[in-house]
């Protein structure tokens, strides 16, 4: 079921079983599937996969070319930049051990959640069973195989975590009891893990 007040282009194909919210637009050649939630004001890139269940929150941008697999769920304000691939199986195979073609019983789903305002940078990979936290910023190319704090800063492969960026985006500086924006100026200590 969709929003009157939805954008989607003719080339989309979108599940009637999906919820799209109010002022959400779709491009060319986007695929959603059944059980799929998107909230208001969002914005779903061209050739972008979501697949069946997914839950994507109000004022997300999904930029061209990503995956988001089953298993996602993307809080309100997340940035996915473009070709971000959102996994959900982490001993992927096509396989039984017997040879047999694997079926929906023959694997578990692993869940990935990126919590409020986070961003994924361009190609980044997250595999599943992992929280990206609040303001989190995972950096282009990064591969991310564990959690990541609120406000965290991530890079690499596999991806480490090298300090911590305010809401506003800009990395910030350490400062002795925590860490400090020098655009915003706003101050922030992590938690304790």
């Amino acid at each position: 079921m969709t929003n009157d007040n939805v954008s989607i282009h003719p080339t989309a194909e979108v599940s009637p079983k999906a919820q799209i919210g109010a002022g959400t637009r779709i491009w060319h050649l986007v695929q959603i599937r059944e059980g799929v939630h998107i909230g208001r004001n969002c914005i779903v890139g061209k050739d972008v996969y979501v697949d069946f269940d997914v839950k994507i929150g109000d004022n997300v941008k999904i930029q061209n070319g990503c995956l988001v697999y089953h298993g996602v769920t993307l809080e309100d304000g997340v940035f996915v930049g473009p070709q971000v691939c959102l996994t959900n199986d982490r001993n992927p195979r096509a396989i039984t051990p017997d040879g047999q073609l694997k079926g929906n019983d023959d694997w578990v789903v692993g869940p990935i959640l990126v919590k409020y305002g986070a961003s994924l940078g361009a190609c980044s990979v997250i595999l599943p069973n992992v929280t990206i936290g609040r303001f989190a910023l995972i950096a282009a190319g990064a591969v991310v195989t564990r959690n990541v704090p609120d406000h965290g800063l991530v890079v690499g492969n596999p991806a480490r975590l090298t300090g911590y960026v305010c809401g506003c985006g800009r990395k910030m500086e350490k400062q002795e009891a925590g860490y400090h924006c020098p655009v915003c100026h706003w101050d922030f200590t992590p938690q304790e893990s």
